[in-house]
């Protein structure tokens, strides 16, 4: 008998699943690449928040800010991409992706290499603008931190197994609690669903020489969401992050790991609430709900 981890077996994650259909979106020419989707929340708002996964990550690793945020009136949409070998491509299909979705623009959360990637999406498409704004977690501007720049084009042969290893040799921290255990747990789990294809093309987006020009995206609204305990990047790629963003704000949570959105879940679904909450009122909101009138009641 196989193995299922804590989280995967809660009530919560079983609501999620018997709740949100997995979608399968077909975006290219031939047929074979196809994103794989969770959509909640009213499909009226054109402006929702897309959640994009870190390497190791499939599109139901964001179950509890979907359930948490659609209960308040957003709508979520947790995407997991098929097949790409270089950003230009992976850009280029999440462009069919929203088109096809008829969305006009959107709100970008994106955790390690998701979150690069929003980055090199909302560079490569500022002159005609399909971002409305950026929320980066534990993330990274410049993919030469990794030291495989010289070996990423060799990731497509390797096997399954020893890509695993590479990826989860960034999980084990010293300092962890039962919610981040629980949390690696979990994305190992979802890690081990993965193809070779498609950790190895995650793997080589992930290290492939390839930097952000934050200069080119014009005056985007951005919160960068980090930890403060140990996690798979150093201080010095933290650092880098804030020079990109200077104006950005900022949304420290004391601990977490590299999974905070599943281990410190409620904190970061406020950081995300109190984001989105400056677009309300205007065609870019997420909601149709007053947010502000629901933490007043809340607090009462």
């Amino acid at each position: 008998m196989s193995y299922t981890s804590e989280l995967s077996r809660s009530k919560e994650y079983q609501s999620f699943r018997s709740s949100v259909p997995l979608r399968k979106i077909v975006v290219d020419t031939d047929g074979t690449k196809g994103w794989k989707i969770y959509d909640s929340g009213p499909k009226t708002i054109k402006c929702p928040l897309i959640c994009l996964p870190p390497v190791s990550g499939t599109a139901d690793i964001f179950f509890k800010q979907i359930l948490s945020l659609t209960a308040k009136g957003y709508r979520i949409i947790s995407a997991e991409p098929p097949v790409y070998w270089n950003v230009k491509e992976w850009c280029d299909g999440f462009k069919r992706l929203i088109d096809y979705m008829e969305l006009d623009r959107v709100h970008l959360f994106g955790a390690s290499l998701g979150g690069f990637l929003i980055q090199k999406f909302a560079e490569i498409n500022a002159h005609c603008p399909r971002v409305a704004s950026l929320v980066l977690c534990n993330t990274f501007s410049d993919t030469s931190v990794f030291s495989y720049n010289e070996s990423a084009a060799l990731f497509w042969v390797l096997p399954s197994l020893l890509l695993k290893k590479m990826v989860m040799g960034n999980f084990t921290t010293n300092k962890v609690d039962n919610d981040m255990i629980d949390a690696i747990d979990f994305m190992v789990e979802r890690l081990e669903t993965l193809s070779q294809a498609e950790l190895a093309s995650r793997l080589t987006l992930n290290c492939i020489n390839c930097y952000v020009e934050p200069h080119k995206m014009g005056d985007l609204p951005v919160t960068i969401i980090d930890v403060f305990d140990e996690y798979a990047l150093s201080n010095i790629v933290r650092e880098e992050m804030y020079k990109c963003y200077p104006s950005a704000k900022l949304a420290h949570l004391k601990s977490g790991g590299n999974f905070p959105y599943l281990s410190r879940s409620a904190e970061v679904n406020l950081h995300l609430q109190i984001h989105l909450r400056q677009f309300e009122g205007t065609d870019l909101t997420a909601t149709h709900i007053s947010t502000t009138v629901q933490n007043n009641e809340n607090t009462e």
